[in-house]
């Protein structure tokens, strides 16, 4: 019996994966970037309202998950596992994928300002070193929320981060913001928050006089090597 259902779940999602308008979406999703669905309509060829459909049915089957912020649906691959089943495809059949070519101005791609946290390239740097450190970690219900670890609120605390006040706001205290330059997660909520107040009081990071573009100075330069370990 446990075969047979093995069976009818690999049929199910080899059916999802087949239809080449969500095979399409799929291998574009394959970068690691998140895409809304007017994206993926065009990459696959198809009307809005049709990759609807077809994100549906993706994501019945677990093959993409979806992360709303504001307006937006954000749609990126489940998780590892299937970007590795995918790979493996690609691999017999030979294809390519297209790289994701970001066409945001340099200076707000870098590092800007998202309401009051850090977004561009430096926040998803340091959101996913947050992650590799130990620091921070996905929620065990909802994986667009986070929660610190021992590790990382002594670590985090030890620097001025004001993490009891975060811990007490009414807002989330941390959660995925998809970064609409890389379109992959930097750290929002009020842990994003104060810790984009940080680097501002110790000037790590200086806001643009004319735009939400942020620059590093020398001394952040050093003070993210010595507290995050950037090279």
């Amino acid at each position: 019996m446990i075969a047979e259902h093995a069976d009818t779940a690999v049929a199910r999602i080899a059916a999802a994966i087949a239809e080449p308008a969500r095979a399409r979406m799929l291998c574009c999703l394959m970068d690691g970037h998140a895409r809304t669905s007017t994206e993926l309509s065009v990459v696959a060829e198809v009307t809005p309202s049709t990759a609807s459909a077809h994100l549906n049915k993706l994501k019945d089957q677990h093959l993409v998950k979806v992360l709303a912020q504001g307006k937006h649906r954000y749609y990126s691959l489940a998780d590892q596992g299937v970007a590795t089943a995918l790979e493996a495809l690609m691999n017999v059949a030979g294809g390519t994928r297209d790289k994701f070519v970001p066409n945001t101005p340099t200076r707000l791609r870098a590092a800007r300002t998202c309401y009051d946290h850090m977004a561009g390239t430096l926040a998803v740097a340091l959101h996913d070193r947050l992650f590799s450190l130990g620091w921070l970690a996905p929620d065990a219900q909802d994986d667009t929320r986070y929660e610190l670890s021992p590790q990382g609120t002594d670590a985090l605390g030890s620097m001025g981060v004001e993490v009891d006040d975060a811990r007490g706001s009414r807002r989330r205290f941390a959660c995925a913001c998809v970064d609409w330059s890389e379109r992959r997660p930097h750290l929002g909520g009020a842990l994003g928050a104060a810790l984009l107040t940080l680097t501002l009081k110790e000037r790590w990071l200086v806001r643009d006089l004319d735009s939400r573009a942020l620059s590093i100075t020398p001394s952040g330069e050093r003070a993210l090597r010595h507290h995050f370990g950037f090279a």
